[in-house]
């Protein structure tokens, strides 16, 4: 349960297949806050009009409405979240953990976000970016991250974090971007791990790209 609660449903403004609003999502839900979504359609430009940029002025989702409260950047919202309504086992105090999970929030933004993400936007969407270079940054990501999960259950250490939760959804869907997760058994488990906590939701999936 939440440490607290909204006096009404968190909005959330996302994409169904955007994996960086389903961060917001699987945060909201891991926490057990009231929420609604509201589907922005990207395709037809809803997230251009002026009502939009006045809450994302970037145009991106995923943007929450917390009461008189927004907040845009899906990383923002995790931390939000956390420090609003989680305990601080999702965004510890201390130094150390502190800094862990800003590891892994940079990570989110750089390797992941350049690796995993663009394959998959390049793969499903068309987004035209170097397919070689999101494979070759998302293999350095994976080769330094499976040996790490192999020593600890959880991005930033014994207990899930928002590092998990920014982390999360990208990399499992990696093989929608045509990069496969066989080699990486370590850093399978904890994805099955996240997937077992209370809470969890997942993003549709969408069809593997066949091989070229």
């Amino acid at each position: 349960m939440p440490l607290s609660r909204p006096e009404q449903p968190i909005r959330l403004h996302a994409m169904r297949l955007s994996g960086h609003a389903h961060r917001a999502m699987l945060c909201l839900s891991l926490l057990g806050l009231p929420f609604e979504t509201i589907e922005v359609n990207l395709a037809a430009g809803e997230q251009k009009q002026p009502a939009f940029l006045a809450m994302s002025p970037f145009g991106q989702v995923p943007v929450i409405e917390d009461g008189d409260t927004v907040i845009f950047d899906s990383n923002a919202i995790l931390v939000y979240l956390a420090k609003r309504y989680g305990d601080a086992s999702w965004l510890p105090d201390d130094p150390i953990g502190a800094a862990h999970v800003a590891q892994w929030l940079s990570l989110a933004a750089g390797q992941i976000a350049h690796g995993p993400c663009a394959a998959r936007l390049i793969k499903l969407f068309g987004y035209a970016l170097d397919y070689d270079a999101a494979v070759r940054i998302s293999t350095q990501l994976f080769n330094v991250i499976e040996p790490a999960f192999g020593k600890r259950p959880f991005a930033a250490g014994a207990q899930p974090t928002i590092a998990d939760v920014a982390a999360y959804t990208y990399i499992a869907h990696a093989p929608e971007g045509g990069i496969s997760l066989e080699p990486y058994p370590n850093v399978r488990a904890w994805l099955a791990r996240i997937e077992a906590l209370p809470g969890f939701v997942a993003m549709p999936k969408s069809p593997v790209p066949a091989a070229a």
